[in-house]
């Protein structure tokens, strides 16, 4: 009769985009971060050593693809092609957030699908399993033939509002920047009981963002704008200015992943917003801190993932629990 063996142990590794957030996440999941080495060389190319051994084990790895998001990639790559050759049992990425989904279809004529080829690297590089939170597009999921838990931000940054006491339930409105982002809108407004708006932004770019109107009453109401990516903030501000033209009474701003390209955050200071609510998916250095930014953590929400999927436990609770926010 063979011999009864014990399940991998698991184990926790951070990359280099985003380490507080990764201690974060293990501290929620039970454990400490794992012992590994990545070192860069002058030219650029990437050195990565799991400094542990994990023959057996199911790993789960940490990493944005954020700025620089090249390298970011490379590095999970490298470590889960090492972590392969070192015998993990399974290999799971943990991306709170995914680089190159924005090109997510043909849009034009001779253009590629990078959501679709980074997907296509990870499978084709022995990941078992994607976890990730907020994805550009939802149907995104389907790029992949291994299975996506695909965690949303919702009720996290619902929680900002709920317990601002400046925000009357009444007087809240929810507004979309633009067409696509209505559903969006819709289950943040869901959480929230407020009603939506939407700016008629026809534009194709953020950075040629000019809105023409406002769809829905926001007079005299608390907007609350919410997208999932603010990049170079074109779109946000612009669409701020069009809310206070239209009569609201002040704007907020709400957002999972803070890229914040070139000049966003000087321009976030400079426009009508209040605050502006994002997570720390991404990791911003000091020169992109603003005194109106409030912070969450999503280390909690990642770290409870990572133990229901360890233990083989569906992670539906997380989509209808209340989350405790945590400030960065």
């Amino acid at each position: 009769m063979a011999e009864h063996v014990e399940a991998g142990k698991m184990k926790v590794f951070a990359l280099n985009s985003n380490r507080p957030l990764a201690e974060k996440i293990a501290k929620a999941a039970g454990v400490t971060l794992g012992k590994s080495t990545i070192k860069h060389f002058s030219d650029g190319e990437i050195q990565i050593s799991i400094d542990e051994s994990i023959r057996g084990d199911e790993l789960f790895l940490i990493q944005s693809v954020s700025d620089p998001v090249n390298t970011n990639l490379m590095e999970l790559l490298i470590m889960v092609d090492a972590a392969r050759r070192a015998s993990a049992e399974k290999i799971n990425v943990v991306v709170p957030y995914y680089g190159y989904s924005r090109a997510d279809r043909k849009a034009r004529s001779r253009e590629p699908i990078t959501a679709k080829l980074i997907a296509s690297m990870m499978q084709m590089d022995g990941v078992d399993r994607v976890i990730t939170l907020d994805l550009h597009a939802a149907q995104l999921q389907g790029f992949f033939d291994i299975p996506v838990d695909h965690l949303q931000s919702d009720r996290l940054l619902t929680s900002y509002f709920d317990q601002n006491p400046r925000l009357a339930d009444e007087d809240i409105v929810v507004v979309a920047p633009d067409h696509a982002g209505v559903s969006r809108a819709r289950r943040l407004a869901e959480l929230l009981g407020a009603p939506i708006a939407i700016i008629d932004n026809r534009s194709e770019t953020e950075n040629a963002a000019h809105p023409d109107a406002v769809i829905g009453n926001v007079t005299g109401k608390h907007a609350i704008l919410v997208d999932d990516i603010i990049d170079t903030a074109i779109r946000i501000t612009v669409s701020a200015e069009a809310l206070k033209r239209a009569g609201a009474a002040d704007v907020f701003a709400c957002a999972t992943h803070a890229v914040l390209s070139g000049d966003a955050t000087q321009r976030i200071d400079d426009s009508v917003l209040e605050k502006v609510v994002i997570t720390d998916s991404i990791q911003l250095p000091e020169d992109k801190q603003s005194d109106k930014f409030e912070i969450l953590s999503v280390g909690e929400l990642f770290g409870k993932a990572i133990d229901l999927i360890y233990h083989e436990q569906p992670v539906d609770s997380l989509f209808h629990g209340s989350l405790k926010r945590q400030k960065q």
